[in-house]
């Protein structure tokens, strides 16, 4: 997606081998500090800019102009000047160093939809009450995400629902192995990712037939088809009063995900007992009767304002994640012997007799290292860069490289492999994302093996969109290791 863009001139982060971009917002001001008050760029055509050379492949596109122009240039989308930032030295000089210039976001027209404009992750507000409701957010994920669960054996409520569904989901790829012989695990392992992140926002699962948690899952594939190629109307403003069916199926994807997240939090609010906190959406509007009725009244929050923020959450903790661990199958069925080290490493660390947990994740280095290799390798979301200048063989999947001398993780190095941004815009479900993707892949490979059939090949070719999906592949075939 092209996007998000700000004010008169924006700045792109693009990285080179299969990589794509993400956009942020920049100050002309800050271009001096570049040291290139005009960063040089390709020429362009009235109206339309450069749409014509990115429109296919953006990622790959920017990274052969790149090559030409340098780790600072200047496209056009449309009639939106934009500063594409190459290199990672460049990317956090400019989210980190001056982050306070890149807090922003732009007011595209359709950002106003999501979230009603309120987006902690799309709205262009980045204000002291931009940050009051974001500080909310991350102590709302904090309670029913990383603090203890009283109520289980687990370390924190994340690890009992994590737990719980990855134990579902082996019985049903054992199932399927009995019926059917092979399976596709992409749907199966949306639904688990789904569940966990509906467990935290709204104290529910649901049954993998579930109607509503299916129209859940096609609400967010279809999301991620209509918003892939962006809103040329965002980038040439006189597209808006042309009729656009794909905007239009945007704005009722919108609707529709909205009105399911409302639906539920009316539900909290008439069922709602103090001092009951049951999940995210309770804690909200905990926080938001407290408020209402203290001297911090100014800054309560509406309904509005929760309904954005578990937008924001619920989408924090379901793509990344759902991808992640989908490339990761693709990549442990195509490196067997890789796979085959990481079970070596599980066994002897955890054994067969308990499941890991978040604490055994220290003990582990070797699956940390196959989650930032598989990161690195795939960059299905941005700033994972394979550059180069930052990895030696950057075509070649080899965990080892994260791993020192003393068998310990080189955090100099997996510090470069930047899966949920940098700056003030970070990503606000990191910490559960990065724990979540660790014990799925934990308890699965500790009671699974995976392979596909033998004749045949996955096609990890990646294809562009919100997120880089992999082809799906129905031949996936596990055997339960004893």
């Amino acid at each position: 997606m092209l996007s998000p863009i700000l004010g008169n001139v924006a700045v792109g982060l693009v990285s080179e081998e299969d990589n794509q971009q993400t956009l942020y917002s920049f100050r002309p001001s800050l271009l001096s500090l570049l040291s290139l008050e005009n960063p040089p760029g390709p020429w362009r055509l009235p109206i339309i800019g450069n749409l014509l050379t990115i429109m296919h492949d953006p990622h790959l596109a920017l990274t052969s102009l790149k090559q030409k122009y340098g780790n600072v240039m200047q496209i056009h989308i449309g009639t939106v000047p934009v500063v594409v930032l190459s290199g990672f030295e460049t990317i956090y000089q400019a989210l980190v160093v001056q982050g306070d210039d890149f807090k922003a976001r732009p007011d595209f027209y359709s950002f106003r939809f999501i979230g009603n404009g309120k987006s902690l992750t799309f709205g262009k507000d980045c204000g002291d009450v931009w940050y009051e409701r974001k500080r909310m957010a991350q102590r709302a994920l904090k309670s029913f995400s990383t603090s203890s669960n009283p109520m289980s054996l687990s370390s924190c409520y994340l690890e009992t629902y994590v737990t719980r569904e990855a134990e579902l989901l082996i019985d049903k790829f054992i199932d399927l192995m009995k019926t059917a012989g092979h399976f596709d695990p992409y749907r199966y392992i949306m639904l688990s990712v789904t569940n966990v992140i509906c467990a935290v926002c709204f104290g529910r699962t649901y049954d993998y037939n579930d109607k509503e948690l299916t129209e859940l899952l096609e609400l967010n594939s279809e999301f991620g088809k209509v918003t892939g190629s962006g809103y040329p109307a965002d980038f040439i403003p006189i597209l808006r009063f042309l009729p656009s069916r794909t905007f239009t199926n945007f704005k009722n994807l919108i609707f529709r995900f909205t009105k399911f997240i409302q639906l539920i939090i009316h539900d909290h609010n008439q069922n709602h007992e103090m001092g009951n906190i049951r999940d995210i959406t309770d804690k909200l509007i905990a926080e938001c009767r407290m408020r209402s009725q203290s001297e911090y009244k100014h800054k309560a929050l509406s309904n509005d304002d929760i309904t954005s923020i578990v937008l924001d959450i619920f989408g924090a903790g379901f793509d990344t994640v759902s991808k992640a661990l989908s490339w990761s199958l693709m990549y442990l069925v195509s490196n067997p012997t890789i796979q085959q080290k990481i079970h070596a490493e599980l066994d002897a660390v955890v054994g067969q007799n308990r499941l890991p947990k978040f604490s055994d994740r220290a003990q582990l280095p070797y699956m940390n290292a196959f989650i930032l290799e598989m990161l690195r390798h795939s960059s299905f979301v941005p700033f994972t860069i394979p550059h180069r200048d930052l990895w030696r063989d950057p075509f070649i999947f080899r965990p080892e490289r994260f791993i020192t001398t003393c068998g310990k993780i080189d955090r100099n190095l997996s510090d470069k492999v930047i899966l949920f941004g940098m700056g003030q815009r970070k990503c606000i479900g990191e910490t559960i994302g990065r724990l979540e993707i660790f014990l799925f892949l934990a308890i699965l490979l500790q009671k699974l093996e995976f392979s596909v059939s033998a004749d045949v090949t996955v096609d990890m070719t990646p294809i562009y969109g919100l997120t880089m999906k992999h082809r799906r592949c129905d031949h996936f075939k596990v055997c339960a290791r004893v």
